[in-house]
């Protein structure tokens, strides 16, 4: 089964990150994002009333507030075991070691079994025509890279996903490529809130990406600790599809 789509990332602080997955839809460029711009612009519109679930730590025997999240996450995961692969565009903006990067426009392909992702990018220029392709369990654990430019006289390189080169100007390696990985890591995340209390969530039930209508959970530690990865963070769920479709995590804010 193939499902076209378009997914989109989007860091725009420190540690922030957005993917959008839109079926059939022009891509997201992810202007504008961020919690402390209120309601998002563009795609994403979220209502301005939710349900909330607050963690109370004097009572230990109620459940954690992030515990309905995880089982509707565990049922989404066995869904998409069932979609074998798909093509999408993949936007990306990092902020690596202070700098805030360019965007980036990925044309990719990607296939669960086994896990393959080829990408190449259509902007901006400066990349427009480098190529990427990994398949698991083939030439030796490593992805195969072509360059343009300059850099094409080199021909086909082989190189370990996490190597320096390969690395460079990523934050993240083509092996966490994909809305699957995404939900398996969200999953964790989740798995690892639940140990610990200082968590809000809030459900939006009539949240919209690209006027399609979702269910956005909203997730908030108010004080940093080590044992918490994100300050703020939202996760948007397709109604009619069943699916992640947009995932945003934000540090602490440097200053009030």
């Amino acid at each position: 089964m193939m499902r076209t789509c378009y997914l989109v990332v989007v860091l725009t602080m420190l540690s922030a990150v957005s993917l959008v997955l839109l079926p059939n839809a022009a891509p997201v460029r992810g202007d504008d994002v961020g919690p402390e711009a209120g309601p998002m612009k563009g795609a994403a519109k979220m209502p301005e009333e939710g349900v909330r679930v607050v963690e109370r730590p004097m009572a230990p025997a109620a459940e954690h507030p992030v515990m309905p999240a995880l089982r509707w996450a565990y049922q989404g995961l066995k869904q998409m075991d069932s979609i074998q692969d798909y093509s999408c565009t993949f936007i990306k903006r990092e902020r690596i070691n202070g700098e805030l990067g360019e965007r980036q426009y990925i044309s990719a392909k990607i296939r669960h079994q086994p896990f393959s992702v080829y990408m190449q990018f259509v902007g901006p220029e400066s990349l427009k025509g480098q190529e990427a392709i990994y398949v698991d369990g083939a030439n030796d654990g490593k992805m195969l890279a072509h360059g343009t430019g300059i850099r094409a006289l080199v021909g086909t390189v082989s190189l370990h996903p996490t190597s320096a080169l390969a690395m460079q100007g990523n934050k993240y390696p083509i092996t966490d490529v994909g809305m699957l990985n995404l939900a398996k890591k969200l999953i964790e995340v989740g798995e690892n809130d639940a140990q610990y209390g200082e968590c809000e969530v809030t459900f939006y039930k009539n949240a919209k990406i690209n006027e399609r209508s979702c269910t956005c959970m909203q997730f908030v530690h108010p004080v940093p600790r080590k044992e918490f990865r994100y300050h703020l963070a939202r996760i948007f769920v397709d109604n009619e599809m069943n699916l992640p479709v947009r995932y945003e995590a934000y540090d602490w804010p440097s200053e009030e």
